[in-house]
């Protein structure tokens, strides 16, 4: 089964029609995005971009051939321009399936916004799924196995594929392809980059891509070190790149502080921010949760690990860090070093950046100071990705 993207944006298209935004005033070139629209196999038409014959025939392709044309758009969707000649564009009701004249089989699914979805499944058995704008499936039921592609709305609806990836709709070899794309994110760099951190990837409009080919299915790293200092935006972009799959076990390495109302307003705003489906430990023994078979953990964050380590060997004080402490420090980071280069999780780790320059004024603060760094490099040197995070910008530092 082959797939022409005719569009891959937002209803509105990117940029957006007078739009002064960053991110519309670099949506260039390949970046630039009509409203999303499917070709399958030249019969099927899901969706409709602006001008769609001039679409089909910038990507070598023609839709003479099209007898079903199918909208999965709210009625608010974009404005419909059906070229003369293709058959009436209809929506189907929930639940029903349509057989094409091309041997295409179509099955209307609910989703949780309004709009439909669509599976389509070649004669030859190959399956897809296309999401509308802004939506989930409504409920998944039991699943036929993971389909060989999916197309959806992955930044705006992250939860949508971590559902798909539970109910084993989308595993390891599905190709998730982002569509209805929008200015919320800076095309080019930054796009690719979040979108291969979900295990899913965006291409330009006029791309035919083969349902079933998964030689551009993303490597998901194991391993990540996301660093940043105060409120650099570190958390949320370490909390980004795994709200995409299910049942992530949150390590909150801080405990809690009885009495401290802003700590507890600190944990909850963190909390709200979490998907529902991920589960909290309250912990700062890491290395067991890093041995154990499990979902993916993130660890927020490794600078409160290495205070409650330091209070555990009296590293604060200068004659027991001579006399002892130092060696016990290093144990510990050496069996979490170790942890974390042995483990068959995924795992992302937030650090705080504090090498910057500042001095601070006691021998237990540049203690600190020193030991963070020389365990962030450690970890550092165990992790496929690292990034910095400086105002809300993620930077890679490898491989991201």
């Amino acid at each position: 089964m082959e797939l022409t993207l005719l569009g891959t944006g937002a209803p509105d298209g990117l940029p957006r029609p007078d739009c002064p935004c960053a991110a519309c005033a670099t949506a260039t070139g390949d970046e630039a995005r009509a409203a999303t629209a499917l070709l399958v196999d030249g019969a099927l038409l899901l969706d409709l971009t602006p001008g769609p014959a001039f679409a089909a025939a910038r990507a070598g392709r023609s839709i003479a051939g099209v007898r079903q044309v199918l909208l999965s758009h709210p009625h608010d969707g974009p404005a419909l321009e059906l070229p003369a000649g293709l058959p009436a564009a209809v929506r189907v009701p929930d639940g029903r399936e349509l057989s094409v004249i091309s041997g295409h089989r179509v099955r209307a699914l609910a989703v949780d916004a309004p709009g439909t979805g669509y599976e389509v499944t070649s004669a030859d058995g190959e399956r897809l799924l296309y999401l509308p704008p802004g939506a989930a499936l409504a409920g998944l039921g039991t699943m036929a196995g993971p389909y060989d592609m999916v197309l959806l709305d992955v930044l705006d609806r992250p939860d949508a594929l971590a559902r798909l990836r539970e109910a084993g709709a989308a595993g390891p070899t599905t190709d998730v392809i982002a569509v209805h794309l929008d200015h919320d994110v800076p095309p080019g760099r930054e796009l690719h980059r979040r979108l291969a951190a979900a295990g899913a990837r965006a291409v330009p409009d006029g791309t035919t891509l083969v349902v079933g080919d998964y030689r551009e299915v993303p490597d998901l790293p194991r391993r990540t070190l996301v660093l940043g200092g105060a409120r650099s935006g570190k958390s949320v972009e370490a909390e980004r790149r795994l709200e995409s799959f299910p049942e992530v076990l949150y390590v909150a390495t801080g405990g809690t502080r009885e009495g401290d109302r802003d700590w507890a307003a600190r944990v909850a705003l963190h909390r709200e921010r979490r998907p529902g489906s991920w589960r909290t430990a309250e912990t700062c023994d890491l290395v067991p949760l890093l041995a154990e078979e499990g979902p993916p953990l993130l660890v927020d964050c490794l600078a409160l690990w290495l205070t409650h380590a330091m209070d555990s060997v009296g590293a604060w004080d200068d004659a027991t860090w001579a006399d002892g402490g130092r060696d016990a420090l290093a144990a510990r980071t050496a069996d979490l070093v170790a942890a974390v280069r042995a483990t068959r999780r995924t795992v992302v780790l937030v650090s705080n950046e504090v090498g910057s320059g500042v001095v601070p004024a006691t021998s237990s603060g540049r203690r600190f100071r020193d030991e963070l760094g020389r365990l962030n490099a450690a970890i550092g040197d165990e992790c496929e990705h690292i990034l910095l995070v400086v105002a809300g910008q993620a930077l890679p530092l490898r491989g991201a």
